[in-house]
């Protein structure tokens, strides 16, 4: 087993994750087969009970592991499928050495962090890198493991005692660490100032981890005289050093680095010269151009309750792409804070009503993607409305099918107090209702977790011909609440038809309006699945009947995820990501590398 270790210095949120992505796409497509590990130094046992403000979207595996939203670039780069323990955190390791103290595994000896914390650490790598993660029997060829948070970290001090033993101990052939540092420039005086990275440097070697390739994040490529000075002072082979300039979109990312020919820097380290071939991106290349230059664009309303950080919607982000790409339009996301749109909002911050209404009305398609609590529902309610009366495309995605399975019984039904109990627990008329064998008193890792069957009550409904014909799918899931099989019956005699349900046919899975031109609700969360070149069945969907392509979508169902583009017609337009908030463009807190500038209102795809 050969492994790739990627480490970041100076400053948090310079692209680690896509730069491990990125190498191990990279590598992947040399022939390779690789997994990937992240590990996150908190001491949370995962990220599921954290908020999405603080550490951005919780990515949900197939196992039910609610991880860090790297491994969520992991799978959606490498076209695999990963576990919970493909994520590390300090709180598992902790846990895991504690556990065996209590059973006695450490025969009456004195447990220190060196060596059974960092012993852990190692065992717990090796044990999950030989795990296969892309359907085929036996190991991978490459772990790429991606340790989070910044070289100097008190927290992760017990990560680079454990990961310096582990290079010496399976020798310099089959360890590679590659450290992503800040090479900014300072528009006083425009120069690309190198001594934060040769201070991050001096900091990890100083720890006993020398680094053999730097990925340097900066706004335009490095100089040479730049590049020479990194070497000369971080002990680097100049064709070593990397620039990760700012760049339209992240699919350029693995681009960069086969140009700067990264793969052979990691392969020549890695005693993989003879093994490797010359790294194949064409597809990849090809969709990357498609993405710059699609000029037509497609306006989707996210109706949701984190819109100041776009992270924690980060999967749903992604998988809108994958869509748009495919119906070859130009995304623009435009971001409406759900209480925004409630009537208390009028008259408290009449501007900021009358903006997200006029966003609303505006927009080709709207989405009301998952979450949790009170805060907002009314607003979603009133968009699920909005969207349902005047016949605009409309994707409910957990929380969003809720309430739109509520404001139907509302608006349909006349019951005035249907209500979900997770926010009245004392309504005459719960639509939903707390799910039997949920917890009340543990909030981590007691949801609906991870890959669920549904199965298609209609083979003719819209998401029957999505998914392709299909009888079941499989989706991953995180919920504690669902629809009341108790009021099906009622909702479907006004209309509403749930045309998904688990094996037992009790809990509503799928729910649409026939008549209506796109109106679908899933209790699942279809975004963790979509990957590029492969859109999501229902996201597709969506952009599909915004731009009106949905019929003939449906006619081809089984051919559309995989159509590429033979031909692109270079537009007179120019696809650049742009955000504006106010009128005024602000760049998000992970940089240019994760191709998104913020928004406030229109995140540019």
């Amino acid at each position: 087993m050969k492994y790739v270790l990627v480490t970041g210095g100076v400053v948090s949120g310079l692209g680690k994750g896509v730069t491990a992505s990125s190498i191990g796409l990279l590598l992947k497509a040399c022939g390779l087969r690789v997994t990937s590990i992240k590990i996150d130094p908190y001491l949370n046992t995962d990220a599921g009970t954290m908020s999405p403000f603080e550490h951005g979207e919780v990515f949900v595996l197939d196992d039910g592991g609610e991880v860090d939203l790297d491994l969520g670039n992991y799978e959606r780069f490498l076209d695999i499928k990963l576990t919970r323990d493909n994520n590390i955190t300090t709180g598992k390791i902790y846990q895991s050495v504690i556990d065996k103290e209590r059973r006695g595994d450490y025969l009456g000896k004195t447990v220190q962090v060196v060596p059974h914390i960092t012993d852990a650490i190692q065992e717990w790598i090796e044990r999950v890198a030989i795990v296969p993660v892309d359907g085929k029997e036996g190991p991978a060829d490459v772990c790429v493991i991606e340790l989070g948070g910044t070289i100097g970290d008190i927290e992760s001090m017990p990560f680079i005692e454990a990961l310096g033993q582990f290079s010496y101990r399976v020798g310099p052939g089959n360890f590679c660490l590659i450290h992503v540092s800040l090479v900014p420039v300072l528009n006083v005086v425009g120069e690309q100032k190198t001594k934060p990275t040769q201070h991050s440097v001096r900091g990890l070697r100083g720890l006993g981890l020398t680094p053999n390739i730097l990925a340097c994040r900066s706004t335009k490529a490095l100089d040479e005289n730049v590049k020479a000075k990194l070497s000369q002072f971080c002990h680097v082979p100049a064709e070593n050093i990397i620039t990760l300039y700012d760049v339209p979109n992240i699919w350029h990312i693995p681009l960069l680095l086969r140009d700067q020919k990264a793969h052979e820097a990691i392969l020549k380290r890695l005693n993989l010269i003879g093994v490797a071939r010359e790294p194949d991106l064409k597809e990849w290349t090809i969709r990357t151009e498609v993405c710059d230059m699609l000029h037509n664009p497609v306006r989707i309303a996210m109706v949701g309750k984190y819109t100041g950080l776009s992270d924690a919607y980060l999967s749903v982000l992604k998988a809108l792409l994958h869509a748009s790409v495919a119906c070859h339009r130009k995304l623009i996301v435009e971001w409406i804070a759900a209480d925004d749109l409630e009537d208390v909002t009028a008259k408290e911050a009449p501007d900021a009503h009358k903006a997200a209404w006029d966003l609303l009305k505006g927009a080709d398609g709207i989405l009301v993607p998952g979450g949790f609590g009170d805060r907002g529902v009314q607003g979603k309610i009133l968009a699920a409305k909005y969207a349902r009366e005047k016949d605009v495309p409309f994707l409910g995605i957990c929380l969003g099918m809720q309430i739109a399975v509520i404001e139907f019984a509302r608006s349909v039904l006349g019951l005035q107090d249907a209500n979900s109990t997770e926010f009245d627990p004392k309504t005459k008329n719960p639509c939903v209702i707390f799910m039997p064998e949920g917890s009340k008193t543990h909030m981590g890792g007691t949801m609906r977790l991870g890959s669920r069957r549904t199965y298609f009550e209609f083979a003719d409904c819209k998401s029957a011909k999505l998914y392709g014909g299909v009888s079941f799918v499989d989706e991953r899931h995180r919920h504690r609440y669902e629809v009341n099989p108790n009021m099906t019956s009622q909702l479907e005699d006004a209309g509403l038809s749930f045309v998904g349900k688990d094996e037992t046919g009790h809990r509503m899975e799928i729910v649409e309006l026939p008549d209506h031109p796109y109106f679908v609700g899933v209790q699942f969360h279809p975004e963790f699945k979509s990957r590029p070149g492969k859109p999501s069945a229902l996201f597709l969907g969506l952009i599909a009947a915004a731009c009106g392509q949905l019929e003939a979508v449906l006619q081809h169902y089984d051919h559309v995820s995989s159509v590429v583009p033979k031909k692109i017609v270079m537009s007179n337009g120019q696809s650049m990501i742009k955000g504006h908030q106010n009128g005024n463009a602000t760049k998000l807190s992970n940089g240019l590398v994760n191709g998104v500038y913020s928004n406030g209102n229109g995140v540019h795809f």
